[in-house]
């Protein structure tokens, strides 16, 4: 069976860098449209940005953690990653798609494969209207602020605001409110992952808000747009027995 063409990736601090070098040397390394897979050297977050760069190559995407969660991630070994790679268990996910809507009428889309989220951006709580799939579901919630996550991403920003951990292949997403007040202690909704949430703003001059997919921030919405992507597909390769369905289980006996 021959060996495949890797192409190596990692976050600018020096542990990573160092791997970086080291597995390079022994295992050659091929520009990214020549790969059979990539190996990705960082943390959670560096993942992210490599499956956000990738994601047209149709290529699957190895981790080793040179970061510190590492959620996304595999241990790192130097010695048998070949064997590694041979034996990996494939996960595909699917991010979403959020559409903002600005004070300018400007208009602005990102991809997000853990979250997106709202989150007041001045001293007054965030007061938010909800609407799932065309259907007024809450006329105001007054909040922190909210977000909508992906099975993925639910052991993240979600599971820290008291959102549930969601399976892998439950085909549902996370609608979580980051310390709601009213409705008094409001904990979410689960949705089918076909849903389109939209949120509005009310009265955006004296509550801003700002929106945010996985790191990319837009300031002063008045509306987002947020649904699955189903013509996206990141293919994420973990070591046997540690994919990410055995990481979602586990994390909720921890």
């Amino acid at each position: 069976m021959p060996r495949p063409k890797i192409a190596f990736v990692a976050s600018p601090v020096p542990i990573a860098q160092n791997a970086l070098r080291a597995l390079a040397a022994k295992h050659g390394d091929v520009p990214q449209d020549e790969a059979d897979v990539i190996v990705a050297l960082g943390g959670d977050g560096f993942m992210l940005q490599t499956l956000h760069a990738t994601q047209g190559l149709d290529v699957p995407v190895y981790g080793m953690n040179r970061g510190t969660v590492g959620f996304l991630m595999n241990e790192y070994h130097a010695d048998d990653l070949q064997t590694r790679l041979d034996e990996a268990e494939e996960e595909v996910i699917n991010p979403l798609t959020m559409t903002a809507l600005t004070v300018d009428g400007a208009m602005h889309e990102a991809l997000a494969i853990n979250e997106v989220s709202l989150l007041r951006a001045g001293p007054q709580a965030a007061k938010l209207r909800i609407t799932v799939d065309g259907k007024l579901r809450m006329n105001e919630l007054v909040c922190d602020g909210a977000l909508v996550a992906t099975p993925a991403g639910s052991t993240a920003y979600n599971y820290s605001a008291h959102g549930p951990i969601l399976p892998i292949g439950s085909d549902v997403l996370a609608l979580t409110a980051m310390a709601a007040f009213r409705p008094r202690r409001w904990r979410g909704a689960l949705l089918p992952k076909r849903a389109v949430v939209r949120f509005d703003v009310i009265d955006p001059g004296k509550r801003p808000v700002m929106a945010d997919a996985d790191g990319k921030s837009v300031r002063d919405v008045v509306s987002v747009e947020i649904h699955s992507e189903p013509s996206i597909r990141h293919r994420i390769l973990f070591d046997p027995g540690h994919g990410l369905e055995e990481r979602l289980i586990r994390e909720q006996f921890a």
